[in-house]
């Protein structure tokens, strides 16, 4: 960026802070329906939602017993959690690589495929090392890839949904309704993943691996919602996101594919010509970032 271009930013910066000096934005108007702000607050909320649906909590917390039901002794089970949580913070470093090279929406849709399919795969080795006696199948032959589908899904969960989920909200709220943005998908976070880490035990006890199923389906929800709702906020200033909410308003849909032909689906990237619109494919978008 040179001085012209920082100087043009910085004027226009100093010109809405003007225009929203004035503007006070409460809790009650971001809960009114009729209110421009009723939109980002949906899809702050669906986002924290989403996020504890992925069904992270029940694996942070009750790790030992997963492995256990995969036919492991405490003390081992114990070992394979904590070599999982390092795993888990190597692995999600990667966020802020991709965050910004293949966008928001990508690595959400990503981190929920890949969520989908660990789950998938941890529902089958579950009931295969429950019944690996019966069926006269070594016990090592199933808990193995399903030790690798646990830490797998860890790692998709800390690179798609860990932190991309709070970095939205910062690029959809004005300056005046930011800290309530904020506030709300804190608040939303909360309880969301209070609701999950509460009710897991019960679900593990009664239906063992096929809670795995259930977080199956869970991000099924998450990933769909994310590919019709979540606009893609990144390579965007807070003034080009809010045309999404405009457009959505005057197009009568949320559906990201039905405003602006579906624009916000994807990062924009410089045309030949200097404006912004097309979509750039992944490949070289990802090439030109590193």
């Amino acid at each position: 960026m040179g001085e012209e271009d920082g100087k043009k930013m910085l004027g226009e910066l100093q010109e809405n802070a003007k225009q929203e000096s004035g503007k006070s934005i409460g809790y009650k108007d971001m809960f009114n329906p009729k209110h421009p702000m009723f939109h980002p607050t949906l899809v702050t909320i669906m986002g924290q939602v989403n996020q504890a649906l992925t069904g992270y909590g029940a694996v942070s917390v009750y790790g030992p017993q997963i492995f256990e039901l995969l036919g492991y002794d405490v003390q081992l089970s114990e070992y394979l959690t904590q070599g999982n949580f390092i795993s888990y913070f190597f692995l999600m470093t990667f966020a802020w690589l991709l965050v910004d090279a293949v966008g928001r929406r990508t690595v959400l849709l990503g981190g929920s495929g890949a969520l989908i399919a660990c789950f998938l795969l941890l529902t089958l080795f579950g009931g295969l090392a429950s019944e690996s006696s019966e069926l006269g199948i070594p016990r090592q032959a199933v808990a193995i890839p399903g030790i690798v589908s646990l830490f797998l899904a860890t790692g998709a969960f800390g690179i798609g949904w860990l932190a991309t989920i709070w970095l939205i909200p910062t690029e959809i709220f004005p300056t005046t309704a930011r800290a309530q943005g904020t506030a709300v998908s804190v608040i939303i976070w909360g309880l969301a993943n209070f609701a999950v880490t509460l009710l897991t035990p019960i679900l593990f006890n009664n239906l063992k691996y096929w809670l795995f199923l259930v977080f199956a389906m869970t991000n099924t929800f998450a990933g769909v919602w994310t590919y019709f709702y979540q606009p893609e906020t990144g390579g965007r200033s807070f003034e080009e996101n809010q045309e999404f909410f405009d457009e959505a308003r005057e197009a009568g849909s949320w559906r990201v594919g039905k405003v602006r032909d579906g624009e916000f689906r994807n990062l924009p990237y410089p045309k030949p010509d200097g404006e912004e619109g097309e979509t750039q494919p992944l490949l070289e978008r990802v090439r030109d970032q590193l």
